[in-house]
């Protein structure tokens, strides 16, 4: 969320952050009715001050009458009618405010100025690792998967319709493999701490990373109990802190938590429907950092590190794209996506965002750091998969995949899933 001061003093800068996403056109009614908020808010705190600041001369000029034995009722009276009017004019600021922090929830992020202006066609490719494996010489992963036994689809679909699915046997072991490869890897050598956490949320956890309240239709949930399934463990990680004060040595703090999540957007439009690469529930490790806004960019480079090693321990060609303004996520000032080679399929899979999201994040949930000798500020935070599961498993089934139908298990998996071939 963005500080009210932006609004009374920046606003230029946010409309052209705003432009630079290309949602300015579709906010600029709410922008002006932000300005005309805030100019209002102001107004009812001077007036509300200066009421009261008046009662109080008239409070205290009663009971000096009183103590003369002068009369003062008529000051009595001026005084209730003074508190009437605060009464209803602090009712008209709770409204004001209310409202004015309503549109602020539905206003993004600013990115920051090296993010490209423009729509996901201007999104930059800044490094590869790997070698990508011809397309066309292998068969895409559900075929494998299903083949090796790895893959059940069909049962999935008909215990839960499309987009979930089950993993048999090897498959089953492989998520295991995956899971255990990645927080071993993160704590052991990236240092994180490892956290498990619920996977069921309040409504303000969500706000607070601000997946609500523009994102409430993508999300399931628990009407009785208004709580939501996550859609990211990037929820309950960030909220831990939520409405604390941390010491300035204590940061940069690094969590990482195994979930799974839950999406209600997956497949959206037709797109990606075979196989697992959109689901409406999957697995997947996240990485979260809390620190200072000095020290921000260079720990959005470290996350991100984080995230590309376990792509190199699994084998797997990446690629590292910086988004362009259009094609960042509501919250984020700054997103890298790390995306994998399928050759099965021919493409080039997401599996992982890393984002900086300044203190927008941290604005929403009340996370504040105190600098020595300093008034509590705000922290930035950053997360990123490290990494999501299914589109981790088409590409090794894919990129491993051998003449015999086969697959070899890189070897950072054979300790964890006891076997060098799949077959």
């Amino acid at each position: 969320m963005h500080d009210l001061r932006m609004v009374r003093e920046q606003m230029p800068a946010l409309r052209e952050g705003l432009r630079r996403r290309g949602a300015l056109a579709a906010l600029e009614p709410r922008l002006e009715r932000l300005e005309e908020l805030e100019r209002e808010r102001r107004r009812l705190i001077a007036l509300v001050e200066e009421r009261k600041a008046a009662r109080n001369a008239a409070t205290q000029e009663v009971a000096r009458r009183k103590r003369a034995g002068e009369p003062a009722d008529d000051l009595v009276a001026e005084s209730r009618a003074l508190g009437e009017a605060i009464a209803g004019d602090e009712r008209l600021l709770a409204d004001a405010e209310a409202e004015l922090t309503g549109i602020l929830l539905e206003v993004p992020n600013v990115t920051q100025p090296d993010v490209p202006e423009g729509g996901e066609e201007c999104n930059v490719i800044l490094r590869a690792w790997g070698e990508p494996r011809p397309e066309g010489e292998v068969r895409p992963h559900w075929e494998v998967g299903e083949r090796l036994g790895m893959l059940d689809l069909p049962r999935a679909a008909k215990l839960s319709g499309s987009g979930f699915a089950v993993y048999r046997n090897h498959g089953a072991r492989l998520v295991r493999a995956l899971m255990n490869l990645m927080l071993d890897l993160h704590t052991g050598e990236n240092g994180y701490e490892e956290v498990w956490v619920p996977t069921l949320v309040r409504r303000e956890a969500l706000t607070g990373t601000a997946q609500l309240p523009k994102f409430e239709d993508d999300l399931y949930a628990v009407a009785d109990d208004d709580l939501f399934l996550i859609p990211t463990a990037e929820v309950p990680v960030t909220n831990l802190l939520r409405d604390e004060i941390v010491a300035a040595d204590a940061l940069p703090q690094a969590l990482v938590a195994f979930t799974p999540c839950f999406r209600r957007e997956a497949g959206a439009h037709g797109k990606d429907t075979r196989g697992i690469l959109r689901m409406h529930e999957f697995q997947k490790v996240e990485l979260v950092r809390f620190t200072t806004p000095e020290q921000s960019p260079a720990e959005h480079e470290r996350l991100t590190r984080h995230a590309e090693s376990v792509l190199q321990r699994l084998g797997l060609p990446y690629r590292v794209k910086l988004l362009a303004a259009g094609d960042t996520g509501f919250a984020s000032a700054k997103t890298y996506d790390l995306e994998a080679w399928a050759p099965g399929i021919g493409a080039w899979l997401e599996v992982s965002s890393c984002s900086n999201f300044g203190d927008f994040q941290a604005r929403r949930a009340n996370i504040r750091y105190r600098p020595a000798g300093a008034k509590p500020q705000f922290v930035h935070t950053l997360n990123g998969s490290g990494l999501a599961f299914p589109r981790v498993i088409a590409c090794l089934l894919e990129h491993y995949q051998n003449a015999d139908g086969s697959v070899t298990v890189p070897e950072a998996l054979r300790p964890y899933l006891g076997a060098a071939t799949l077959s």
